[in-house]
C-alpha cells in the first residue's frame, strides 16, 4: 500500500496527532482521578440511582451547550475557533481554525455532543468523590435546562398565536 492510499483522509486536514493528544489527556485525568481517589479512601458508590443518572445527564447537556455555544463562553473558544454564524436562541456557531493541535481543540469545544463526553467525565468523578455538592451543581444545571426548554416552547406559542 501506498502512503497516499494509507493516508486516513484525503484532504489532510483530518488532525490525528491531536486527536490523540485529545484522547491521551481525558484517559490521563481519568486514571489520576482513580489514582488520586484511591489514596484518599475514596469509596466508589455501589449504584448510581437512575434518578442521578437524570440529574446528570441534563447537567452534561446544559454545561455541554454553555461551553461550546453560548455567547458569553466565547473567550474560552475564541483561540480555537472563529464565529461563524448567529445560531437559534442567542447561540453561536463557530468553526475550528489552526491545524494539528489547535484544530483538534477548536472542534471539542464548538461540538457540544465531543465536550459532552468530558463534561460527563468530570462530573462522574465530581459525583464519586463529592455527591452530595455534584448533585447541588447539577441541579442549577438542570433547572437551567428545564427554564430554557420552558422558554422555547413559550417562544412556539407565541409565533403560532402571532402567526
Amino acid at each position: 500500500m501506498s502512503v497516499e492510499e494509507s493516508r486516513y483522509d484525503d484532504t489532510g486536514d483530518v488532525p490525528l496527532g491531536g486527536y490523540a493528544l485529545l484522547a491521551t489527556v481525558f484517559a490521563s485525568g481519568v486514571a489520576l482521578f482513580a489514582l488520586a481517589s484511591r489514596r484518599r479512601g475514596v469509596r466508589l458508590p455501589a449504584q448510581v440511582p437512575p434518578w442521578d443518572v437524570a440529574l446528570l445527564g441534563t447537567a452534561t447537556f446544559r454545561a455541554s451547550r454553555l461551553l461550546t455555544k453560548d455567547k458569553v463562553t466565547s473567550f474560552v473558544r475564541a483561540p480555537f475557533t472563529r464565529r461563524e454564524s448567529e445560531g437559534t436562541a442567542d447561540e453561536v456557531l463557530d468553526q475550528p481554525r489552526g491545524s494539528g493541535v489547535r484544530r483538534a481543540v477548536g472542534e471539542l469545544v464548538s461540538c457540544p455532543f465531543c465536550t459532552s463526553a468530558w463534561v460527563a467525565g468530570t462530573l462522574v468523578c465530581c459525583y464519586a468523590s463529592a455527591p452530595r455538592a455534584t448533585r447541588l451543581a447539577c441541579a442549577g444545571l438542570s433547572a437551567i435546562t428545564m427554564a430554557d426548554m420552558l422558554q422555547y416552547a413559550w417562544s412556539l406559542t407565541a409565533q403560532k398565536a402571532e402567526g
